[in-house]
């Protein structure tokens, strides 16, 4: 191992750094969702937050993945997806609906994923997992994006509902991987 990378157990560790960034700056954009809604300072932080779980990622990749960073990155992206549908959804951007469903599938993952990891199962992000995740923040940009927002209104809810549609999607792809997860115990 180069002087450079971290083993699995480490802690302390630039992709961590990131995404502990991201969940300590999340609820300074959630206060902005909620006060401003469309904004360009709430759009700038969006998208900040957003691309941040790239750079995360990139980290890890670089210097080597870890069970904490395993855990802690989608916890945040969690926190900050589902903190600004919420908060719009508050501000009456979004309907609540596609906001619960979208919360209920990333809470029913989450604890597959916890209940797996007992199990010393690994459940990676699938590909299609990703494209959800990147289609819900297209969603909430546009819905933040003063022009889209204040131009194109239904183009967010649009983004929001095919977001909904990959989320259960998904969701469904990783319960059929599920029962052969399981039944190998």
């Amino acid at each position: 191992m180069s002087a450079d990378s971290f083993g699995p157990t480490a802690l302390a560790t630039p992709a961590n750094a990131v995404t502990i960034g991201r969940v300590v700056l999340t609820p300074i954009l959630l206060v902005i969702l909620l006060d401003a809604g469309a904004s360009w300072p709430g759009i700038v932080l969006w998208f900040g937050l957003s691309a941040s779980d790239g750079v995360d990622g990139f980290l890890a990749r670089r210097h080597g993945t870890t069970r904490s960073g395993a855990f802690l990155d989608p916890l945040a992206d969690k926190f900050l997806v589902l903190g600004a549908l919420a908060a719009l959804a508050g501000k009456g951007v979004f309907s609540w609906w596609p906001v619960v469903l979208v919360g209920a599938r990333e809470v029913a993952m989450s604890a597959y994923r916890m209940v797996a990891g007992r199990h010393g199962v690994s459940v990676p992000a699938r590909r299609s997992a990703k494209l959800k995740t990147v289609c819900q923040e297209l969603a909430v940009g546009a819905a933040v994006l003063p022009p889209t927002a204040d131009h194109l209104p239904d183009l967010a809810t649009v983004l929001l509902w095919v977001a909904v549609v990959l989320t259960l999607w998904t969701g469904a792809q990783y319960l059929r991987d599920a029962r052969g997860d399981f039944d190998a115990l």
